[in-house]
């Protein structure tokens, strides 16, 4: 009895021992989440000497990773299943959807897709620039580009979200915030449901929510409106209402992945 037990013991513990090495073992699933789109979004702490020169400018996607720590993936494995997230955040300041191409920047981000991976495209600011014939793109040419990136996003196995650019600071009614971009948003929306893509209103949650807030906090707290001397990369200080300082970046990405999780 006494030696059947010893067999049987070593018996569960190799079989113990060859379960762990098979987990040990087991690849891991990571897949990336890809940003595309213009300053709101963009990395500026990728920037040579950000402290000293940008400082506090940041961009939502800037902080975005953030949000994919272990314990909030599961929130959004309807949309990204994985072991592990990565943000690539591609965006730059004053791109447009047709400069962000015409620059080779959604070349790269297209032969790096992979099959599962997510693609966010935010545009907008710049398409909407009538006044700046170099960025501007007029809205027949916004949805052409918008349902290429969606396009050749699905050709990769990649997962297209098109979002609606983010608010500005400015217009303000009867206390609200209200529509700034014309009919970009609207655009978007058109070409999310005649493709049927995954699809984020960042232009009406950011509103809904800077106007929860209130426009004394947002103005002071969220976009980069400072005061003289505070900054080492503002003396002056800085009246701004596009770029969001952390706190307010960190309210539009929280506004991000909650759309994600939303998404089915």
């Amino acid at each position: 009895m006494k030696n059947r037990f010893k067999t049987l013991f070593k018996i569960v513990l190799v079989f113990i021992i060859i379960c762990s090495c098979s987990e040990g073992n087991k690849k891991k699933d990571i897949k990336k989440i890809w940003l595309i789109g213009d300053s709101t979004m963009a990395n500026y702490a990728l920037e040579e000497d950000y402290l000293s020169k940008r400082f506090p400018v940041t961009g939502w996607g800037q902080v975005f990773q953030h949000f994919f720590v272990q314990d909030s993936l599961p929130l959004v494995a309807n949309i990204i299943p994985a072991d592990s997230i990565i943000v690539e955040n591609r965006a730059r300041g004053g791109r447009s959807t047709r400069t962000f191409f015409q620059e080779g920047r959604w070349r790269f981000v297209y032969e790096n897709i992979q099959p599962g991976d997510l693609v966010l495209i935010q545009f907008g600011h710049n398409d909407a620039a009538e006044n700046k014939p170099e960025r501007h793109v007029n809205i027949q040419g916004y949805k052409e580009f918008l349902r290429l990136f969606v396009s050749q996003t699905r050709q990769k196995k990649g997962v297209p979200v098109l979002l609606t650019p983010v608010a500005r600071n400015y217009p303000w009614i009867d206390g609200r915030l209200v529509n700034v971009h014309g009919d970009y948003p609207e655009a978007v929306k058109e070409v999310a449901n005649e493709m049927n893509v995954k699809f984020i209103d960042l232009n009406q949650l950011s509103m809904e929510h800077f106007s929860r807030v209130g426009r004394e906090y947002v103005t002071e707290h969220y976009f980069m409106n400072l005061p003289e001397g505070k900054y080492e990369a503002y003396p002056n200080g800085q009246k701004d209402n596009t770029h969001f300082q952390p706190e307010g970046a960190m309210a539009v990405a929280q506004l991000v992945f909650n759309g994600l999780k939303k998404l089915q």
